[in-house]
């Protein structure tokens, strides 16, 4: 209630000043992440839109992902690959409207529709993504051992036995693979940055992305690996056929779409899904059938890059 109240004046003092807002309301809130931001329905000019409220010391998040949506939107404005409309943006309060969209999360309609249709979607989340970052591709050397010392870090504050013996070997295989990697470059982009399922919204034959806050220039294989990593440590695998602890068609689908070559299929891809599956370390709070699905996972991965 605290933070429903700060909100609420925090909304009324943008109000006050700035006349645009005099038809706005905010509505209910969505999410609320402590410290950082917070999400909540509304409307703006008559429209329906989803409010996203930086909160104190975050105001430089704020402006960041406004101008990626005023970058972006132009690109992905029309047609069956989308990103929410920017409509408002007050650098003072830190907030930023965007419209509100119909349809479904696109992880949530995976696991609802029947066992033989899911694999429908790998290849329009694919495209989705090769739209988004294909303008503003480029080469540069490889940054790996960055990644490779990010997810170390990470995999020391596993909390769980298991998994950490999995991922303690996990950690020597990306050693070995990151020897292969030394001295040649990567594809880099503007990446989505948190792109996972829950973050494209089907509706008909239309795919829009939400949630582009972290949005920046990184390797085009991130990306790529979040979306995959996120459904496999959920068991999640849309097409049945498991690979490097992920759904293969979707791995084969996202190097098609992307013309990935055998280095980047074989070397820098199962790098970078190792490096995602240790970024994203368990926490007690999450259930049993949780835990056991990311040491199925963990496990799957870890044989396979024994294997490559």
């Amino acid at each position: 209630m605290e933070a429903l109240w700060a909100l609420a004046e925090r909304f009324e003092a943008a109000r006050a000043d700035d006349p645009a807002l005099a038809g706005a309301g905010m509505d209910d809130m969505l999410r609320l992440v402590p410290g950082q931001r917070a999400v909540c329905r509304g409307h703006i000019d008559g429209r329906p839109c989803v409010w996203r409220i930086f909160l104190d010391g975050h105001d430089t998040a704020a402006a960041r992902e406004w101008a990626e949506l005023q970058r972006i939107w132009p690109e992905m404005n029309k047609g069956p690959f989308r990103v929410v409309e920017p409509l408002y943006f007050s650098p003072e309060h830190g907030m930023i409207a965007v419209q509100e969209i119909e349809g479904k999360p696109l992880f949530k309609l995976l696991w609802k529709a029947p066992p033989r249709k899911r694999a429908q979607w790998l290849d329009p989340a694919a495209q989705w993504l090769r739209q988004y970052t294909e303008s503003s591709e480029s080469w540069q050397e490889a940054g790996h051992i960055g990644w490779l010392q990010r997810a170390e870090r990470a995999a020391r504050k596993q909390p769980f036995e298991e998994l950490r013996k999995l991922e303690t070997a996990i950690l020597s295989e990306l050693g070995r693979l990151a020897l292969q990697i030394d001295g040649i470059e990567w594809r880099v982009a503007i990446s989505h940055g948190d792109f996972h399922p829950n973050n494209l919204i089907a509706c008909g034959g239309t795919l829009t992305g939400i949630d582009t806050g972290g949005s920046a220039r990184m390797p085009i294989y991130k990306d790529i690996a979040r979306f995959l990593m996120h459904m496999g440590r959920r068991g999640m695998i849309p097409s049945g056929h498991m690979y490097l602890g992920v759904d293969r068609v979707g791995l084969e689908t996202f190097a098609e779409r992307f013309a990935m070559s055998g280095t980047e299929r074989l070397v820098i891809m199962p790098f970078m899904l190792g490096i995602e599956a240790l970024l994203r370390v368990e926490t007690p709070a999450l259930s049993d059938s949780r835990i056991r699905r990311a040491r199925r996972m963990s496990a799957a991965l870890l044989e396979d890059l024994r294997a490559l």
